[in-house]
């Protein structure tokens, strides 16, 4: 193929060369990770072909286009059949990029991609891609130069970069001269650029003039070709200049350049990038300091000189400049002269003349003008200096500026360029110092001679003046401004020629020099130790003594005070209707002192103490304890109405500086300084009509002090930020914030105490009606972002927690606070007030608008830009309000309208009752935010979409669509507005570029933009999703469902079906994002896939998109990817640099860690659980294997393969160590006894409630604010001690908040873990054997730790406890099939163990009882089981003499739950111990009758019949199935014990048969007094069933006491004689005699729950006559039955219990 323009290398192309670009940013900021480095050697190594051939450019050509029109064609080896449509747009690409068609045609292809996600064309994509692919190679290519060159680089890697750039230039192995040729190529591609910007230019030019329609997107495409365009040029430019500076050029390469640059026509941006290369050529050929020779400086200076008449450049102020520059440098060849040298015998006089005269001519040419034209035009947009753009316009007065919007100038570029200017700075005071002495002299005589009024024909005013010194020492400030590095090194030599010149230069000044001076000063002192220096530099005792200033030889702070001093008394003294206009040139007035540079003079003295006041804090203590010059008097006096509104501006500038890092008390005074000045009646007033309303002098003068404010932006915008530096906390303010930022009672002295007018004024008059002059766009923007900032900064520093603790806590927070008391704080605070402005129209109009604006412009400013500013600002203030709008519409305002007169205006919209009411009709703001939070800036990315998740989770604005707006197939409103203008494709694809992920974040973790964005993101869909879960929203819409009414769907054709879609991006994310790096898992990484899981597992969770969900996590094998990645966490994981056996892992973020990974295991261990139920309700067999095969150790790919993994019963490693040991509660005097359950949230889902830890920590203030009011608190160590206590208490709140939250997540994944162990046995699909193999290893996985927890009695063991419970439920131990395995004599050794670990665990002191129902529960079930062994397995194990071991606590324990345990525990208490009895009897052991009989037990059984009645009546419906289910394990106990003849004679000792005569069971007769209208009801069946359960107690009693017992035999005898009723009925009703009879009809005839009934009967009937036959009771009563009257008995059926020892049922 043909060579190409850029590389597209088959590693990556766009996205290599975007990840080198990255990685080339990251380590020229200092922040790539060593262990990259290598990493970035070798994608230099591999691009280096991709940077040869940058430069080399394939036309087009026939060939080319005849391959692609044949139909075929072969692009990295893999052959293409193209179609007739493909062809004609590879053809218009490579029309449009003057490129070769093949080419074009594998840039389409590759486009395809991108076109698809970002749903542009593809011939759109494919040039966006070009333009990128190309700037992405030259700046890196740039880069790799300055590092390369940079003498910080780290050595080794210098000397790598030094030999990749060798294999790029071709100069390693080849000659040296290939460096020039490159030179030559940059220097082709820069004129090639800039035919192609003309050709751009003058295309849509054309389009314009036929008339034609361009779409937006043309336009887009139009613009973004020449910004890219130009971005090229300027990153050629500086690669030039470090070709040159790295020595791989030659003269001949300088020759060229100069043949170029007459050919410029146009004086834009292209000029400005050949400046530096320009700059680099002149030092590098014609400084003697670079290894050039005379001889070819001669001849290049003949060259340059000469052309000036025979080539004359177009530009000739750039021709001049350049030639300024050249003489310069070239002149130091002539400071000293050897022996031999070239020039011996010239005349060096002459020639030092005719530069001299050159250099007068070349400034004449303006060489200064276009030298500061660049300087200032380069300066960043984001930097708004309305004072040194004045200055810069005096000076450059007729200069024609480049055009605006037409340099982007990149930051590194500007510092290039500003180095090759500072070259030039040195060179023109090293080697032309009597030049630099001529401009004075002439400069200065010029003056003396306007200002004396001498005539002359060149020179008639002030403004005809030479001003190039003046315009030096401008250029010299901006040269070395915001280059902190340049200034420091200026401080660090004081006897270099740049620290002379300033001595120089600071003596003897002019009006318009001290300006230039103090800019130049200015721009040193960028930070505290170059502020200082400047500082001490001003130090100078010079004085003045007169009052027309004489300056002293040397500018210092004596003579800046001195000229400050005189100008303010002359304010004070003046009239303002008297004072003369201050202008900036012009002639002057006879007998004014001042010149008609006096107020740009004043101005740079005020700026230049602003700064050095803002930066040095020597430099502001100095000031303001100044004995002699009052600063603020001065400072308030230069603030006048009357002064020029710059000045006035600059003076309030100061007021502000002197504030940084201010205290309270510093603010108080200020507070009172101002307020006096704004309301102090001066003459101005006169001039000024006052408002017809009576006022006192004092509020007319401060609302005249408010006008004149208003009326420029200068004025404004410098008021406002002194406003928000006032209300701003001080230094010495902690995080309480109790104190008004004000003096309390401010103003009080003429109208109501506070700063309601300053406020007013900020919105009333600034924001919400913006002066009228205000038409400047950026003007508006800092205006309002001021405003704005204004307004969150009142609205952040009120603390509304104060309000809450003073209602809820015992602290007295009025004593407590700053302010003389609560109810003075809410309603003298900024925050009332502005709160009612942020409801008022105008500024919500202001607000909205602000927010809403154009998203290419957002898109490519600076992130310190007005514009950006502002809408960050905008969205901040929303922020604030919904965090704070219930404060104040709940307590705030009701308390302000009840204390305040009649004075106050109201300003809000009263039909407003919260921001969302202003926000629903505003919608276009979710659009805007949507699409904010995917332009990569991390701030405001933050910012929109915590806004947008608010919004988003608002039911009001959720609601559905207005019945205008029916027609949208969405019914969620926010999803509505985003469709309804298409955005919502936009919104999605900046979500899915945020989300995806890019492995250069490893490097930087949480500090890397990317990251943040991406947490933001997923953080907004969770919180969205959570709020509204059952309802479609926008998180939805977003993700890629389509939302249609009340349900969810997926569009058929959309990107969700192929997979595209925001969802797949996150399970994508889930699938592959790193834990973290070097085997640890780190928080920052952990958290993004916690938070991706989250929304997965809230989708997953909801019936909405359940459906939908599953089906797309089965299509992706999501389950099995992420069983793949689990590992087993052990007490040595590295956990964020810390394991769980570290002795301080609970205090630190480690635990964080841990929190995070349990959810993401807990999600998906509840994952595999759905997957696994619906696979099997599904009846799908392949996929269910699968699943088990997964769970149990092993996934199966598609293809087959069998992968390994961590089976489930390894993934209870979480509680496997101890990390959670108490932690210790600290001690102190002072916040020991602080009651801190207010700072408990109460909706929080740990045990107690975790802690508020901001309530807690505003509580810890409060107390030692109250402390140190009350006198506890005296010395400093004292409050050091306290602090210390303070911060210790905080942390041991928020260990014990990590803890809990903890806790929490273990207990959640476990309850996962057992559900889905349980489920995956239950579903496993094995034989007994099989099952039982499996259970028995999930019981050995559980015991060690079911035995810890239990005896802990801890929440873990429950829900470990009732997994063992399920499990043996899922295994038959009485089944065959264990007798022919080895499996049975393990599993009775383990479920042995597993029983006698429940004992112990019962017999824990205070346990829990709803862990001792599930250990009850297995143990019954275990007893039960071993009841009767199968085959011929016997039992192994003594029962009773484990029971006996295990103590007669446990008894006493089982008894006590039996009889006073709560809900179902008490029955599952009585039927452990019925187990146990029987157990015993078949041991023949008496231990259990003898325990029962100790503690006393039977006998409450007995007794318990007595109450069986009354507890039924007293008991509702609802209950009496569990009460009867008591009874009934009651009694069975009861028969347990009596089928022994000890247990027996205990039962019948404890009172039986009076018990059940006094119970009255018998006496009733069912047939009359039981549910009568209904014989066949569930009440008579539950009598019969309870009468049968104490018959069969009454019956194994008779038996088990024998025949011989006569004393038995009488009570029974008496007890059918007492019931003698009942028995007649029951027989009857077997017999079918009577109404009994009718219902025996209807019970056999119906089945079902009557035959149970018709059974009980049967046994009853059977009963009785054991009864009679036992006692003879026949033979006694003769008439007991009638004789007419054949009475069937059937068989009887018994317990298994009474068949097993009761004979005489056996017998009969």
């Amino acid at each position: 193929m043909l060579d190409i323009l850029d590389s597209m290398e088959a590693e990556g192309g766009l996205e290599s060369l975007r990840a080198l670009h990255q990685d080339l940013i990251a380590l020229e900021d200092g922040q790539l990770q060593l262990r990259n480095i290598q990493k970035l050697c070798d994608e230099l190594t591999a691009h280096v072909e991709a940077f040869k051939k940058l430069l080399d450019r394939p036309a087009k050509s026939d060939t080319s286009r005849k391959k692609l029109e044949s139909g075929t064609i072969q692009i990295d080896q893999s052959d293409y059949a193209v179609n007739k449509e493909f062809q004609e747009s590879s053809i218009q690409l490579a029309d449009a990029l003057d490129l070769d068609e093949l080419r074009a045609a594998e840039l389409l292809i590759d486009a395809q991609g991108d076109a698809e996600l970002l749903g542009r064309p593809t011939i759109v994509s494919a040039v966006i891609n070009h333009h990128e692919r190309r700037q992405f190679l030259l700046e890196s290519l740039r880069m790799l130069f300055s590092n390369a060159g940079s003498p910080d680089s780290e050595e080794a890697l210098r000397h790598k970069q030094l030999e990749i750039l060798g294999d790029i230039l071709e100069i390693k192995d080849g000659p040296a001269r290939n460096g020039s040729l490159f030179t030559r190529k940059c220097f082709k591609a820069m004129a090639d650029i800039e035919r192609w910007i003309q050709d751009l230019a003058e295309r849509y030019q054309g389009t314009l003039a036929l008339g034609q329609s361009m779409t937006t997107e043309y336009d887009e495409i139009m613009a973004f070709q020449q910004s890219s365009l130009a971005q090229q040029h300027e990153s050629l430019g500086a690669i030039v200049t470090y070709l040159v500076k790295g020595g791989y050029t030659d003269i001949e390469d300088f020759f060229q350049l100069l043949r170029h640059l007459p050919t410029i026509e146009r004086w834009n941006h292209i000029p400005v990038h050949y400046v530096p290369a320009i700059a680099a050529f002149i030092s590098h050929y014609g400084s003697p300091d670079n290894g050039g020779s005379l001889r070819e400086a001669r001849m290049l200076h003949k060259r340059i000189m000469d052309g000036t008449d025979s080539s004359p450049w177009v530009l000739r102020n750039l021709q001049a400049a350049m030639i300024s520059w050249w003489l310069a440098e070239y002149s130091g060849w002539y400071l000293e002269q050897r022996l031999g040298s070239p020039v011996q015998g010239a005349d060096l006089e002459a020639e030092a003349r005719a530069r001299s005269d050159a250099f007068v001519q070349a400034l004449r040419d303006g060489a200064f003008h276009c030298t500061l034209a660049i300087c200032s035009q380069i300066y960043p947009d984001d930097i708004y200096d309305p004072a040194r753009n004045g200055l810069t316009d005096y000076l450059l007065r007729d200069t024609p500026p480049l055009p605006s919007g037409t340099i982007g100038t990149n930051v590194l570029f500007r510092d290039l360029l500003l180095e090759q200017m500072e070259s030039f700075i040195n060179s023109f005071i090293s080697n032309m110092p009597d030049t630099l002495r001529q401009f004075q002299i002439s400069e200065d005589d010029q003056r003396k001679k306007i200002l004396g009024g001498v005539p002359s024909q060149a020179r008639s005013t002030l403004y005809d003046q030479d001003l190039d010194l003046e315009r030096f020492l401008v250029i010299i400030a901006y040269a070395f401004d915001l280059r902190t590095d340049a200034a420091e090194a200026f401080w660090e030599d004081p006897d270099s020629n740049l620290y002379g010149f300033l001595q120089w230069a600071s003596k003897r000044q002019s009006t318009p020099r001290v300006g230039a001076f103090c800019e130049l000063l200015r721009s040193i002192s960028r930070n505290e130790e170059c502020a200082t220096a400047a500082h001490k530099f001003l130090l100078d005792q010079g004085s003045t003594k007169t009052s027309r200033i004489r300056r002293s030889s040397s500018l210092n702070w004596n003579q800046i005070f001195s000229e400050l001093n005189l100008y303010a008394a002359k304010i004070r003294e003046t009239p303002a209707s008297s004072r003369p206009p201050i202008r900036y040139g012009g002639k002057a007035n006879a007998g004014d002192i001042d010149e008609p540079e006096s107020a740009l003079m004043l101005e740079c003295y005020l700026r230049l103490m602003a700064h050095i006041c803002k930066e040095s804090s020597e430099a502001r203590s100095w000031l303001w304890t100044h004995e002699t010059f009052r600063s603020l008097d001065v400072l308030f006096t230069l603030a006048d109405v009357s002064v020029p509104p710059r000045l006035q501006a600059c003076a309030i500038a100061t007021v502000a500086a002197v504030l940084t890092n201010k205290t309270l008390e510093t603010s108080l005074f200020v507070w009172s300084a101002m307020d006096q000045w704004a309301s102090s009646p001066t003459s101005s007033m006169q001039a000024i009509s006052r408002p017809g309303k009576p006022m006192t002098p004092m509020i007319c003068m401060e609302e005249v002090t408010f006008e004149a404010l208003s009326k420029t932006f200068d004025q404004a915008n410098e008021f406002i930020n002194l406003l928000q530096t006032l209300v701003s906390p001080g230094a010495d303010v902690g995080g309480l914030h109790d104190a008004l930022p004000f003096p309390e009672q401010l103003g009080s002295s003429y109208r109501m105490p506070g700063v309601e007018p300053y406020i007013d004024f900020a919105f009333g008059k600034i924001l919400a009606a913006k002066p009228p002059v205000v038409d400047d766009p950026v003007q508006s923007r800092l205006l309002t972002n001021n405003a704005l900032n204004f307004a969150a900064t009142c609205l952040s520093v009120f603390n509304e927690n104060l309000l809450i603790l003073a209602n809820r806590s015992t602290i007295a927070v009025d004593a407590a606070i700053e302010t003389s008391s609560l109810d003075a704080y809410a309603r003298l605070h900024p925050f009332s007030r502005v709160m009612e402005w942020m409801f008022n129209d105008g500024v919500l109009a202001v607000l909205f608008a602000a927010s809403n604006q154009d998203l290419n412009v957002v898109a490519t400013a600076s992130p310190n830009s007005p514009i950006v500013l502002t809408v960050l600002r905008s969205i901040e203030v929303m922020n604030r309000i919904l965090d704070l709008q219930s404060t104040y519409f709940e307590i705030l305002r009701p308390l302000v309208k009840q204390q305040t007169t009649g004075h106050r205006h109201p300003v809000l919209n009263p039909t407003l009752a919260s921001f969302e009411d202003s926000v629903a009709t505003n919608l276009d703001l979710v659009v805007n935010l949507g699409l904010y939070g995917g332009l990569g800036n991390r701030e405001l990315a933050i910012s929109s979409l915590k806004l947008l998740e608010r919004l988003s989770s608002s039911r009001r604005l959720n609601a559905s669509l207005t019945p205008v707006s029916r027609q949208l197939p969405s019914g969620n409103r926010l999803v509505g507005v985003l469709e309804q203008h298409g955005d919502m494709e936009r919104v999605r694809t900046s979500f899915i570029l945020g989300l995806q992920y890019d492995d250069r974040e490893l490097d930087l973790g949480p500090g890397a933009p990317g990251w943040t964005i991406k947490s933001v993101m997923l953080d907004f869909l969770s919180h969205c999703l959570a709020a509204l879960p059952d309802r479609p929203n926008l998180a939805h819409a977003i993700l890629g469902f389509a939302c249609t009414g009340a349900t969810l769907s997926i569009e058929p054709d959309g990107a969700f079906a192929r997979g595209a879609s925001l969802f797949h991006s996150i399970v994508r994310m889930v699938a592959e994002y790193p834990d973290g790096l070097d085997n640890a898992i780190q928080l920052w990484s952990s958290s993004i896939r916690q938070k991706a899981m989250r929304i997965l597992s809230i989708l997953r969770a909801s019936p909405l998109s359940s459906v939908l969900v599953m089906a797309e996590l089965r299509a992706a094998d999501f389950l099995f990817a992420m069983f793949l990645r689990q590992a087993v966490i052990t007490p040595d994981t590295n956990l964020d640099g810390f394991s769980i056996r570290d002795e301080n892992f609970a205090q630190t973020d480690s635990v964080l860690v841990l929190e995070q990974y349990l959810e993401q295991r807990c999600t998906l261990l509840e994952y595999a659980s759905s997957e696994l139920r619906l696979t099997a309700a599904e009846g799908a067999p392949t996929q269910k294997a699968r699943i088990l095969s997964t769970l149990f150790g092993s996934t199966t790919m598609l293809d087959g393969t069998q992968l390994p993994n961590v089976p489930v019963f390894e993934l209870l490693d979480f509680l496997g160590a101890d990390f959670s040991a108490p932690v210790v509660s600290p001690v102190s005097n002072v916040f020991t006894n602080l009651d801190f359950t207010v700072a408990l949230d109460p909706h929080d889902g740990t045990t107690g409630g975790a802690a508020r830890l901001h309530l807690v920590e505003q509580l810890l203030a409060l107390r030692l604010s109250e402390v140190r009011k009350n006198g506890y608190v005296e010395t400093t160590q004292d409050h050091e001690n306290a602090l210390r206590d303070g911060e210790t208490f905080l942390a041991y709140f928020k260990t014990q908040k990590n803890l809990s939250t903890l806790e929490e997540i273990r207990l959640r994944t476990l309850k996962a873990w057992s559900n889905l162990l349980a489920l995956a046995i239950g579903h496993c699909g094995l034989d007994q054997a099989g099952r039982a193999s499996l259970v028995l290893q999930a019981l050995q996985t559980v015991m060690p730790k079911l035995e810890r927890y239990a005896i802990e009695s801890s929440p873990e063991a429950l829900i470990l406890a009732k997994l063992v419970q399920t499990l043996f439920f899922q295994v038959d131990l009485k089944s065959s099939a264990l007798d022919q395995t080895k499996v049975a004599d393990l599993a009775d050794d383990r479920f042995f163990n597993i029983f006698r670990t429940s004992l112990r665990a019962i017999n824990v002191p205070e346990g829990d009882i709803d862990l001792r129902e599930a250990l009850y529960s297995i143990c019954f079930r275990y007893l039960t089981s071993i009841a009767e062994p199968s085959g011929s397995r016997s039992r192994q194990h003594s029962i009773s003499q484990t029971v006996k071991t295990s103590g007669k606590k446990t008894i006493d324990i089982i008894c006590d739950d039996a009889y006073g345990g709560s809900g179902t525990c008490r029955a599952s208490a009585v039927l452990f111990l019925d187990a146990l009895a029987a157990t015993a009897i078949i041991e023949k052991s008496s231990y259990m009758i003898d325990s029962l009989a100790r503690t006393n037990f039977i006998v409450v059984l007995v007794e318990a019949i007595r109450d069986i009645p009354n507890e039924l009546r007293d008991s509702g419906p609802q209950d009496i199935p569990l009460l009867l289910s008591y009874y009934n394990s009651k009694l069975s106990l009861l028969l347990t014990l009596s089928q022994t003849r000890p247990g027996a004679t205990q039962v019948i000792n404890a009172g039986l048969f009076p018990t059940v005569r006094d119970s009255g069971l018998f006496s009733v007769d069912p047939d009359l007094g039981i549910s009568t209208t209904d014989p066949t009801s569930a009440a008579v069946s539950r009598y019969y069933a309870l009468l049968l359960a104490v018959i069969r107690v009454l019956a194994a009693v008779l038996v088990s006491r024998g025949p011989q017992n006569q004393q038995t035999i009488e009570q029974t005898k008496q007890f059918l004689a007492e019931n003698r009723t009942l028995v007649v009925s029951v027989f009857k009703r077997q017999a079918g005699i009577g109404v009994g009879a009718a219902a025996s009809v209807v019970s056999k005839s119906a089945g079902g729950d009557d035959d149970d009934m018709s059974t009980v009967v049967d046994e009853l009937v059977e009963l009785f006559v054991l009864l009679m036959t036992r006692t003879e009771f026949i033979d006694v009563s003769d008439n007991f039955f009638s004789p007419v009257h054949d009475i069937h008995l059937s068989p009887p059926s018994f317990s298994p219990y009474i068949v097993a020892d009761l004979r005489f049922f056996g017998n009969r």
